[in-house]
């Protein structure tokens, strides 16, 4: 995949980030071609070799109709429920690395469900945080709203999730 000078796209964990240079350069004598990326989140700054691209999982955002399918995940009273924290905490940390907006928001999901029952520990608090950015990043990019808009809706949401799960848990 190629990706363009201005264009916005994914880097994976750290959220939505700006192309703002390509360019050769040489690292240790190796002329290799560099993606400069701005991350939007703290504006610092990354070089990727273009050869790593595609290991580092940089993506271009998402479309409309995965933002989409994103809320219908969020909304759902479907949750996955793990037994204990090890195996939910590796699974989770599987479903972070892929990058994929879809897969992290079923980690924001999740964890959310967890923290209505009990404290989450200080690494899944650490994982929701940096889900719960990376989903509301790239909801306000690709809606092209304000992210603390995105935010709100992505509450709104996950608190109708669990609403409707506490109401078919009462039900059933």
């Amino acid at each position: 995949m190629t990706f363009e000078v201005g264009h916005k796209v994914v880097y994976p964990n750290h959220g939505v980030s700006l192309i703002e240079k390509i360019e050769p350069g040489k690292i240790d004598g190796v002329e290799e071609v560099f993606y400069h990326l701005r991350l939007l989140s703290n504006n610092s700054k990354v070089m990727i070799p273009e050869a790593n691209l595609d290991l580092v999982g940089l993506r271009a955002l998402c479309l409309a109709p995965e933002i989409d399918e994103l809320f219908d995940i969020l909304e759902s009273e479907k949750f996955d429920t793990y037994k204990d924290w090890k195996g939910r905490y590796k699974q989770n940390l599987d479903k972070m690395k892929t990058g994929d907006v879809i897969e992290v928001s079923k980690v924001l999901k999740n964890l959310r469900l967890v923290s209505t029952k009990k404290s989450l520990s200080f690494r899944e608090k650490k994982m929701y945080e940096r889900a719960k950015y990376f989903i509301v990043s790239e909801v306000a990019h690709v809606r092209d709203i304000l992210e603390p808009d995105a935010e709100k809706a992505i509450e709104k949401a996950l608190d109708a999730a669990i609403e409707r799960r506490t109401k078919k848990k009462a039900a059933g």
